[in-house]
Parts: C-alpha cells; structure tokens; sequence
C-alpha cells in the first residue's frame, strides 16, 4: 500500500486517536473474528492519512489517523466495486467496513491486499509509458457518469484560498513566496472548466500509485473521489513525472492553457498544506512536497501557459 501526502485544506491534525497494532487486532477479533487467526504486521511506512496493517496474505486493514480521512471506508465500499471494471489500472477491494470501538472514533477498512511498490520518481519519472498509463487512467475515470454513484462535488481551487495564502506564509523560509502567490492568483484567475463536472481522483500523487514488476499496476486512496475540474488530477504531472514526460501526459489528455494552470494551482496548493502540516516530522512527506512545490513553480510542460499567462 502506499503513503499519501495531500492533506484537506481544512482539516485539523491534531485530531489523532492513538492506534497501535494491539488495537487493530482487537477490532479486527472483535468485529470480524473469521479473520482473527490471520496474522496481522504493520505496514512501514504507513500513510499520512491511514495506519495500514497487513492481515494474512490477502487483506489489508486501513484505519484513518485524523478526522480529515474519515468517510474513505464507506466511499470506497460504494463506488469502487462499479468503478474497477472500468479501469485499466487496479483499485483497492472493499471486503468490510469496521464500527468504531474500543475507544477509536470511525469507520474503518478492510480490503483486499495490493501487491507491489510505492511509484518513485527514480523508478518512473523518466518513463513515456508510465505517463500514457496514467492518461489513459483518467481518461477512463473521466467517462464514467460521475452521478452513476456516490461522489459529492469536490471543492474548487477558490474554496482553499485562504488555507493556500496562510500556508504560503508559513513556507515564505523554504520558498519563494513571491512566486508561489503569484502563480496561485494566475490559477485562481484562469478561465474554469467549461464542461460539466467529471469524476476525478482528487489525490492523484505519486504516493497513490503502486508498482509491480516496473509498471503501474494499483491507484489507492479514492477517499476524495469526486465530480469536478479535471485540472485536480494532473498534480500527478508535478509529483511523479519529468518535465518531458509531463509534456507526453498533457499531449494525451489534451490539456489546455486554463487547464494546465489550474493543474499547477492544484498541485501547488496541495503541496503546500501537505508541506506546512507534515515535512517538520517527516522526511520523506518534506522531500516529495518540496519536489512538488518547485515543479508546480517551475511549470513542467508548459510552454504554451507560460506564453498566455505569465507568472
């Protein structure tokens, strides 16, 4: 499983029940004892928004750490049974869906285990093939009726302002808050999506796509699943992709100039809160977003936004 960065504009991390492997196997013999022989071993690193556990060969057990990540059960039970034969890469299997107890607050998961690795930007940045894969993933995703089952309206660009311009300031030591305010107004006063709402990912980062054998093979954590700009989505371009192959997977999509520079205000956002909430106790969460904050500042792939909306 994988290690997610993104965190809600407007979530409060410090709400964090404490939650250790003797806990989850008390809820798991509690709640599902056909499962309580299985052995049960901590998955390190474990995400940013969930502890994950491995249950036998075959399941995973996801508990959210913070209120932010609660509701991804019950999302994914719904949508991703429909979702998967629509897809070409995999998607987490929902098998149960846990009660709160034994003092943890929410819902919680079990699914069926994804094999492979964490996407690297050393393993796949430089790739063409890897880049098409994606497009071709969201291009499928796209397609699907976004009201064909659950999936509330994601928030827009605009409903982070605030949270973006604080986290701004907050990483005015690490990065060029001229910079970074400047290409959050060029998003925010891009021309919207002029079509109607599409399904999209939300949390599309390297952190999210598993690797078997060299190739894309699992994307996890739909818990922002939801219908809106496809611009949300191209954070992949920034987190995991050089800049030539972040050209490649604009070309397939058909990006355009607005697009492109919401994408960037997108990832850009992201990266931040990501960055302000966690790289202090977190290496491996400050490296990625640092990668991400510059590339969305840098603007891979963009030529022709560069020439329509400076920045």
């Amino acid at each position: 499983m994988a290690t997610a960065h993104d965190a809600p504009a407007t979530r409060d991390v410090d709400e964090r029940p404490f939650i250790d492997t003797a806990l989850v196997r008390d809820l798991v013999d509690r709640q599902f004892p056909q499962w309580s022989r299985l052995p049960l071993t901590p998955v390190e690193p474990g995400g940013s928004d969930h502890v994950i556990h491995r249950l036998g060969d075959e399941l995973a057990v996801r508990l959210p750490r913070h209120s932010g990540a609660i509701g991804q059960a019950e999302k994914e039970r719904d949508r991703l049974p429909g979702l998967a034969p629509r897809l070409p890469l995999a998607v987490p299997v929902p098998v149960a869906v846990g009660r709160p107890a034994l003092g943890y607050p929410w819902p919680w998961a079990v699914t069926r285990w994804l094999g492979g690795e964490v996407a690297t930007v050393e393993g796949l940045g430089d790739s063409t093939d890897a880049a098409l894969e994606l497009a071709d993933f969201l291009r499928a995703l796209q397609t699907v009726d976004p009201h064909a089952g659950p999936a509330e309206a994601r928030e827009t660009l605009a409903d982070r302002d605030t949270a973006t311009r604080t986290a701004i300031a907050r990483a005015a030591g690490a990065f060029d808050a001229g910079a970074m305010t400047a290409l959050w107004d060029a998003a925010l006063a891009a021309p919207a999506w002029p079509g109607p709402p599409v399904l999209c990912h939300g949390d599309f980062h390297t952190g999210n796509l598993l690797v078997a054998d060299g190739r894309l093979s699992a994307v996890i954590d739909f818990g922002s699943l939801g219908a809106g700009d496809p611009a949300v989505d191209l954070m992949i371009a920034f987190t995991l992709l050089s800049p030539h192959c972040a050209a490649v997977l604009r070309a397939a999509l058909e990006v355009d100039d607005a697009t492109w520079l919401r994408g960037r205000g997108w990832a850009l956002t992201s990266g931040l809160i990501a960055y302000t909430a966690y790289a202090a106790d977190d290496p491996r969460i400050a490296a990625a977003t640092t990668r991400q904050i510059r590339a969305a500042l840098a603007g891979p792939g963009e030529d022709r936004v560069r020439d329509a909306h400076p920045v």
